[in-house]
């Protein structure tokens, strides 16, 4: 089987699969909230989110068999090398900087207000929350795209390919809708939720600009990934920017009237300013990162 029907089958499996699986996870954690009232504020949760991680299960459940099954036997086709602490601690600052200066510079601007802490543990404890998913997140997210996807994919086609693959589908799976709440829960739930969830790729100004930041976005990290040989420096950047958009919904609130296309909504990255700063990012990533000479050669070759 080609990589690309391999990939085809790896995608519905985790997107119809988690859509069925759903309604049962749902079903089965009413039952032990029931039993078990510490579980009360898990299973209250809104419906798309056990999709979400449904989803998210599943994908990570897949990649052994994707690794196995493209037989790839060295961590360096993954991008699981180093050094780390340094190009980790490198990404971080720059993706940290980036969306902090979007923060920063709405804030200055009028158009986001500072949430001043009324309860100062709740709040450091918000804000190690938004750490600890920043770092578990994109360790996550960058194995699957740019340490599988990409080492597969690079295998036979070359980087500008492999990296419009691994972007669009990074953007795709991070461009989801916030959905109503179902009236009730069945088994065709979960399959309701996902195409209400895609319901953002329905409206142009939705796609424009936040859809295009998440495509810049995941060039940026395949450039990195490409350059480095290695998921170190994309994991910092990465992490970076989910520190900002966890902690941005919490620390800061809308300003009426202000100009959203512009500045961004609570979800930070969907504003002209957003992607300009994150192209500016993949820019100074092409210029400042030199190609690695060391590392496993991809089989295409390197532009």
């Amino acid at each position: 089987m080609s990589a690309a029907r391999v990939l085809l089958v790896y995608l519905v499996a985790i997107f119809l699969g988690g859509a069925l699986l759903a309604p049962w996870l749902w079903e089965a954690m009413q039952f032990l909230a029931a039993h078990f009232p510490s579980l009360r504020h898990t299973a209250e949760q809104p419906f798309h989110r056990y999709v979400n991680r449904c989803l998210l299960v599943i994908a990570v459940a897949g990649l052994w068999p994707l690794i196995r099954t493209f037989r790839v036997r060295e961590r360096g086709e993954l991008g699981w090398v180093g050094p780390w602490r340094p190009a980790v601690a490198k990404g971080f600052i720059l993706g940290f900087g980036a969306l902090g200066l979007v923060t920063v510079l709405g804030l200055l601007a009028g158009t986001r207000i500072w949430v001043a802490p009324t309860d100062l543990g709740r709040w450091l404890g918000r804000l190690g929350s938004a750490a600890l998913s920043a770092a578990v997140v994109a360790c996550i997210e960058e194995f699957l795209f740019r340490g599988v996807l990409h080492g597969v994919l690079r295998r036979t086609l070359g980087f500008a390919a492999t990296a419009a693959i691994t972007s669009a589908l990074y953007s795709w799976v991070h461009f989801f809708e916030r959905p109503p709440k179902p009236e009730h829960v069945d088994a065709s739930t979960g399959l309701w939720t996902l195409g209400q969830m895609l319901r953002g790729f329905t409206s142009i100004s939705s796609l424009v600009p936040g859809w295009l930041s998440l495509v810049v976005a995941g060039l940026a990290l395949a450039l990195a990934r490409e350059r480095t040989r290695s998921l170190a420096f994309s994991i910092g950047l990465h992490a970076g920017w989910i520190f900002w958009l966890k902690a941005y919904g919490f620390a800061t609130s809308d300003v009426p009237g202000a100009n959203s296309a512009i500045w961004g909504s609570g979800r930070l990255f969907d504003g002209w300013l957003a992607l300009g700063l994150l192209a500016l990012q993949a820019f100074l990533i092409h210029a400042g990162l030199r190609p690695q000479p060391n590392g496993r050669p991809h089989a295409s070759t390197t532009p």
